[in-house]
């Protein structure tokens, strides 16, 4: 059997507290599990929420982390398809019931028993190591550096789940509210896709970095003349933004058959006017990370691609200090501790 050693980790001792280092006795290491050494961890906005316990679903203390990468030191009895020293990474989603309709589409984001969040109840990526399923562990592309790939583990699969769905044909007309951490990734996604690309933004400086991740155009979106020129063009909305937005002014932007999808999560009540939503046959969706199936061919689509978040990394040890710059808006666009 494998004995236990405790694990180094960055840890919330209480709700809203800064991180400290902390250390933890992992569960046995299961027949289906895998332990790896864990090198980089994306930085999420939802690591400072759960932080802060906003969804109230946070037990403390809290390691968090969801976007992780690292080396696999340990495997199960029962784990096959990975080696020691292969390079995997991990995102929200830890277990799913496995066996509903969902999980066998490989939609484990949608099961019907309800998934396991990584962070949600265990301890995540901040530490030196991390056990988890075996199951839940996704092989990194060697075209990936370890660096730009822990952030597609939320913030792209995020994107490319819904542009996945809803991109019909080459040449769809799509369009991406924000350009931030998930938005300048959709903008990547949605252009390898073979998609029109317009990016709608509140900050017109953001106009020529857009256009270098691959928007064919750009809209200011407090800019009336240019909004109601976009107006009754996207195929595909997708809003990536955590914040209110004009919803209205967004449902008018769709085309015939257009779907406006949520992938930011703003607390928000729509106002949808519904003579154009039956008339104009447009849809309203959200969409929440994705599962087993989209995440295994985000990567490989990302790899052969070479799409890549725009990154800066920071040491674990800063780990707060990279906290407050994402509150302060200020990471461009991924933070990475390394």
């Amino acid at each position: 059997m494998v004995q236990n050693t405790k694990f180094q980790a960055y840890a919330s001792l209480k709700v809203g507290e800064k991180l400290q280092q902390w250390e933890y006795e992992p569960a046995p290491l299961s027949r289906n599990d895998v332990e790896v050494e864990v090198t980089h961890n994306g930085l999420c906005h939802t690591d400072i929420h759960m932080r802060d316990n906003d969804w109230n679903v946070s037990k403390f203390p809290l390691v968090a982390g969801h976007e992780v990468v690292g080396n696999v030191t340990q495997l199960g009895e029962e784990v096959t398809g990975l080696q020691i020293g292969d390079r995997v990474g991990f995102g929200w989603i830890r277990n799913s019931c496995r066996v509903c309709d969902a999980c066998l589409r490989g939609e484990e984001n949608v099961c019907r028993q309800g998934y396991t969040g990584l962070i949600v109840g265990n301890h995540g990526g901040f530490a030196n190591k991390l056990r988890v399923s075996a199951d839940f562990a996704y092989k990194i592309p060697d075209g990936l550096d370890s660096a730009s790939a822990a952030p597609l583990l939320c913030a792209g699969i995020t994107v490319y789940s819904p542009l996945r769905t809803y991109i019909k044909y080459p040449g769809a007309k799509v369009g991406v509210v924000g350009i931030g951490g998930l938005g300048h990734l959709a903008i990547k996604f949605a252009r390898a896709m073979g998609a029109e690309v317009t990016a709608f933004s509140t900050s017109p400086d953001k106009e020529a970095e857009a256009k270098e991740f691959g928007a064919h155009h750009f809209c200011n979106w407090k800019n009336a003349e240019q909004i109601k020129e976009a107006s009754a063009t996207q195929d595909l909305l997708l809003s990536t933004v955590s914040s209110e937005i004009d919803w209205e002014q967004a449902f008018g932007l769709l085309a015939k058959n257009g779907v406006l999808c949520l992938a930011g999560l703003p607390v928000s009540i729509l106002n949808i006017p519904l003579l154009s939503l039956v008339f104009d046959q447009k849809a309203i969706a959200g969409s929440v990370v994705g599962g087993r199936r989209f995440m295994k061919e985000m990567l490989e689509f990302a790899a052969l691609h070479q799409i890549k978040p725009m990154i800066e990394t920071m040491p674990i040890s800063q780990i707060n200090e990279a906290m407050d710059k994402v509150v302060a808006n200020k990471a461009r666009y991924r933070i990475v501790l390394v």
